[in-house]
């Protein structure tokens, strides 16, 4: 095997138990360390060390993908000098943690600085996805949001584009803040004013009565069948899970990380994990106004081709879009790998076949593999929670617990769901106490409702891999539970790159089906050159895809060792999930359960009596069970062994 490239990993090891009630316990060998206990102390000590380093930078705006656009930067010291003078200002406001700043707006510098300094000064700061505000005419979850939060402030970058969320939801006694542009028939503020408050020993004060019990943040999750959820996330959360992230990965101390990054801030990957590990660590993070889509890569590439990053966090999809990218890129390639030591694929298991081509790529360019890593956590956990830090990581592989953290692996309908209790465990969610009884056990950890099992039953030092989510799985009309995760995964390993992402299909029902949504690359098996003039539909109808997805069903039905796991048909789909009817989450997953709600015509299409034309069935079985029973002439699948 190649080398990797060498990177300081920390301890891989845990204390493992199983109790009488089938409950598994597990908790870090090694024990956490101190750690601050305000957040925005990091601030303030890379300020003295480092005053004069760039900590945020954003590029000019113009055309995404345009050169030539300069970066605005923001050093460790001009950084604290306007967190404390906006803090003065929230202070002046009327700011406390009965009426926290609101944000709507997604990733930029004032976004930043907002956030710092109601943290600095133990002001909650709660982030709303800019999705809630810009998609949906009626702006539903900005209103519950609003309501639940009862807000000092509210913060826009741009009028124009929040208007109609801030008049639906935003009472019009509560302040709003923009950076830029104007609210037709309301007053507001820019933020050139309140950058021009002059700090007073207020701030001090208010800094001095910040500890670990003070609320930090408040993320709201996803919502996709309820109203959202406020997540507290306490100063002792962000700080306790930095110190965790860094023990498990102690190369960050050493070189200070630099992140050219898009996870958004609202989401506690982009805004706690990523954002929190360059400030902890004392390193840059460019924001990144692209997106890991075809569409939205333009920016990504342009600020990579400048930028080397240290570590790469993304998800799956936009891994596999970069890749592609980088194959043909030479210059693109010099730049991605030269300082890169850590690629963090958060959401999702990462395709066998995206990981083989980056390693070839990297291996091409720099003569080693770089290493690859995953985890397991959640918002609730903020959350980094489970590591797999050590090269030679699989899909699916998540690790054994963070130090400082407990793990309670509790059987739950046959399978393990993983539970957390620690420092960085959230206590509980803003203003709905009733929850707590639903969300915690007797002995208080935390239900995440995802499952684990060990990757080796044999070896359990080896650390556990995900099973799932316990509320995505489902029975078959037999009473047979389906793991939804581990057929998605199985599909798309012979899928990509043709396939964007699939739905798993059949609860209530006798048989498995895929709803599969189709992806650019998909055009190159169409029969006809023609055809791809056409409107919608042209993709899904076309004969060279039409075959080429029989091909793919037949393998996957011939892999199948029963009903469970055996795919019966499928149903290719042009129209790309919607965000903002939910389908996708902000980190550009597929939300399992919002598609087949919203799509649940195509779900009756692909049970239809008699057949619906458009759903291609698995032929029939030949031989022994469980055995190919049609050759495979398309494009080879990621892994032979399935077949």
């Amino acid at each position: 095997m190649a080398p990797y490239r060498d990177v300081a990993f920390g301890p891989y090891a845990a204390d493992i138990g199983t109790r009488a009630d089938g409950c598994v316990l597990l908790r870090a060998c090694e024990p956490l360390r101190p750690h601050p206990q305000r957040f925005t102390e990091h601030l303030v000590q890379w300020a003295a060390r480092r005053p004069a380093q760039t900590f945020l930078a954003r590029r000019a705006p113009g055309p995404a993908g345009s050169p030539g656009r300069p970066w605005r930067r923001l050093s460790y010291l001009q950084a604290l000098e306007q967190v404390t003078q906006l803090a003065q200002a929230l202070l002046d406001l009327g700011l406390s943690p009965e009426r926290p700043l609101a944000i709507l707006s997604g990733n930029d510098l004032e976004h930043a600085l907002l956030t710092l300094a109601a943290l600095h000064v133990g002001i909650p700061v709660a982030p709303l996805s800019p999705s809630y505000s810009r998609l949906d005419p009626e702006a539903v979850r900005v209103v519950q949001a609003i309501e639940r939060l009862t807000p000092g402030l509210v913060f826009a970058a741009e009028g124009a584009a929040y208007a109609h969320a801030i008049a639906r939801a935003v009472p019009a006694d509560v302040p709003v803040l923009l950076t830029q542009g104007r609210l037709p028939g309301r007053a507001t503020l820019a933020f050139e004013t309140l950058l021009a408050a002059t700090p007073t020993p207020a701030v001090a004060a208010a800094h001095a009565r910040v500890d670990g019990d003070t609320v930090a943040k408040l993320l709201f999750t996803s919502g996709s069948t309820q109203a959202p959820k406020a997540v507290i996330n306490t100063h002792r959360m962000l700080c306790a899970n930095q110190q965790m992230y860094a023990q498990c990965y102690p190369f960050l101390e050493r070189v200070p990380p630099v992140l050219v990054d898009w996870l958004p801030w609202h989401h506690t990957a982009g805004g706690n994990s990523n954002l929190g590990l360059v400030l902890r660590n004392g390193g840059t993070l460019y924001i990144d106004d692209g997106k890991p889509t075809e569409a939205g890569i333009a920016e990504t590439l342009l600020n990579l081709r400048e930028i080397s990053p240290t570590a790469i966090y993304t998800v799956p999809k936009g891994l596999e879009v970069l890749v592609r990218h980088l194959a043909d890129d030479a210059a693109l390639r010099r730049s991605v790998f030269a300082e890169l030591r850590l690629v963090f694929a958060a959401g999702a298991a990462m395709p066998p076949a995206v990981i083989e081509q980056f390693d070839r790529i990297a291996l091409q360019t720099v003569g080693w593999r770089v290493p690859m890593t995953m985890g397991l956590g959640m918002t609730e956990t903020a959350p980094f929670a489970v590591s797999h830090h050590r090269p030679g990581w699989h899909a699916g592989v998540i690790g054994l617990p963070a130090p400082g953290l407990e793990l309670k692996l509790a059987p739950v309908d046959g399978r393990l769901e993983v539970r957390y209790r620690g420092p960085s465990v959230t206590p509980g969610y803003w203003r709905q106490p009733e929850l707590r009884a639903q969300c915690w056990d007797d002995e208080g950890f935390f239900r995440s409702g995802d499952a684990a099992a060990f990757i080796d039953p044999a070896e359990p030092a080896r650390g556990l891999r995900f099973d799932g989510r316990l509320a995505e799985n489902f029975k078959l009309v037999s009473g047979t539970w389906v793991g939804v995760e581990a057929v998605r995964a199985r599909a798309l390993a012979h899928a990509l790159p043709y396939v964007h992402d699939v739905v798993i299909a059949g609860e209530g029902r006798e048989a498995l089906g895929l709803l599969a949504f189709l992806a650019p690359d998909a055009r190159r098996l169409c029969g006809d050159a023609g055809t791809l003039a056409n409107g919608a539909g042209a993709l899904a109808g076309d004969p060279g895809v039409r075959a080429w997805a029989q091909r793919w069903l037949d393998t996957l039905a011939a892999a199948g060792t029963g009903s469970s796991n055996r795919v019966e048909r499928l149903l290719l789909v042009d129209e790309p999930p919607s965000a903002a009817h939910g389908e996708l989450t902000d980190k550009g997953s597929l939300n399992q359960r919002a598609v087949l709600r919203t799509r649940a015509a195509l779900v009756d299409a692909l049970y239809a009596e008699p057949a619906d034309p458009r759903v291609l069935h698995a032929s029939p079985r030949r031989g022994r069970r469980g055995g190919c029973r049609a050759s495979y002439n398309g494009p080879a699948p990621s892994d032979p062994a399935a077949c």
